[in-house]
């Protein structure tokens, strides 16, 4: 595993001897990017590490600043070009020329409470790439990863706009089905689970992973049984050409959309018959911002306006990433740490949030940890990116998603 920069442990990673046995902020911090053994990745991208002493122990920390005030430098989503697919960051980043990425959302990683039943892959929350929305977010009850701060959903999304700046906002699915018998909202959007009684819509950009998963667990039960009341209808190119009794698989062909009902959805499905027209429509809208998302990613929000979420957790200490940003979204800090054993304790969520208060963030997001943990960036000259930290498994972890940093004309 080759590493980019030395590493360094400065005053930037002392606590108080009060805040140590607190969790308290890291005592006289600057924001990374002014810290002066930063290396310079692009313009605009800058490097740093340092050590943060904790509860549970010393963490050490990656640090990408960048710096989207800079024409030449923008974010976007790194995914393997279908939502049920994975790969680790490191691929993903070559394959899109970034010059630096971390790891994404929390995902569905494995199904032992549904014995027989293909785990996706597919990740919890939305997910924006180019302007392009690919999938809605999962029910509170089905998502994967640590529990959710108060207030928050699995529908929360760190994300940049438009007009280049980026924010924290939710982001809901507003879709329906049109057929002769009438209209009934969308349930779902290339999403590993479906509402219970709901409709889904799979596009081609699912990939060809089964969409039996979608059927499985309740709205607030994520090892639920599968329901046993399901259909499936293929749309193309506005009408009904097959129907089926149980959710199948494979890739979905670019002008058909596969529409899977569970309960009651299942029952409205059953009204439709091969040939006749059916209309499909789905977006992904920002919830607060009128100004629309570029790229957007899952996870969950862990300070806004430099004060951190009420019920932040302050116990369990795990390998983590975070972003968040500063400057009215104009400046964008990035964090994974360190997986090596004398690191691997980790860092409470509570202590996380206020790390990346001192590192300059004014708003912070929390994205998957553990052995998703990932952070990698391109030497200058290189011609491919390097992992920066240790993945606590020992490797990369495949994972369906991640935040990249492209540098350029």
């Amino acid at each position: 595993m080759t590493r980019l920069g030395r590493r360094f442990r400065t005053a930037l990673a002392v606590f108080t001897a009060s805040g140590a046995l607190a969790g308290a902020a890291l005592a006289g911090a600057a924001p990374a990017s002014g810290a002066e053994d930063a290396t310079r990745i692009a313009p605009g991208v800058t490097y740093t590490e340092l050590d943060i002493p904790a509860a549970k122990g010393v963490a050490h920390a990656h640090i990408l600043n960048v710096d989207l005030r800079n024409p030449h430098v923008r974010v976007d989503l790194l995914y393997p070009g279908k939502v049920a697919s994975r790969a680790p960051v490191s691929q993903l980043a070559d394959s899109r020329g970034a010059v630096a990425g971390v790891n994404g959302d929390f995902f569905n990683i494995t199904e032992t409470q549904h014995p027989g039943v293909e785990a996706t892959g597919a990740t919890v929350g939305p997910a924006i790439a180019s302007g392009h929305g690919l999938k809605a977010a999962v029910p509170d009850g089905q998502r994967f990863g640590p529990a959710l701060p108060p207030g928050t959903s699995t529908e929360d999304v760190f994300g940049v706009g438009f007009d280049r700046r980026a924010r924290l906002d939710g982001v809901a699915l507003d879709g329906s089905v049109r057929s002769a018998d009438g209209i009934w909202p969308l349930g779902g959007f290339n999403q590993y689970a479906l509402p219970v009684g709901s409709v889904g819509a799979f596009t081609g950009d699912w990939g060809g992973a089964s969409r039996v998963r979608a059927t499985c667990g309740t709205d607030t039960d994520r090892a639920a049984p599968c329901s046993d009341d399901t259909y499936e209808v293929t749309v193309r190119r506005g009408r009904v050409v097959s129907t089926a009794d149980a959710p199948g698989s494979g890739t979905v062909a670019r002008d058909t959309t596969v529409l899977v009902g569970r309960e009651a959805g299942a029952r409205e499905l059953r009204k439709l018959s091969v040939g006749e027209r059916v209309g499909v429509r789905h977006r992904l809208v920002a919830k607060s911002s009128r100004v629309p998302y570029r790229f957007a990613v899952g996870g969950y929000p862990m300070m806004t306006g430099g004060v951190p979420l009420p019920g932040l957790d302050d116990r369990t200490s795990a390998v983590r990433t975070a972003v968040g940003f500063s400057d009215h979204g104009r400046r964008m800090q990035l964090l994974a740490l360190d997986g090596a054993p004398e690191f691997r304790a980790g860092l409470t969520i509570a202590e996380v949030t206020r790390a990346m208060r001192e590192l300059g963030s004014e708003d912070a997001f929390s994205l998957d940890g553990g052995g998703s943990t990932t952070m990698v960036a391109r030497r200058a000259g290189a011609d491919a990116v390097s992992v920066l930290n240790h993945p606590s498994g020992g490797a990369e972890r495949p994972v369906p998603n991640g935040i990249g940093v492209f540098a350029g004309p």
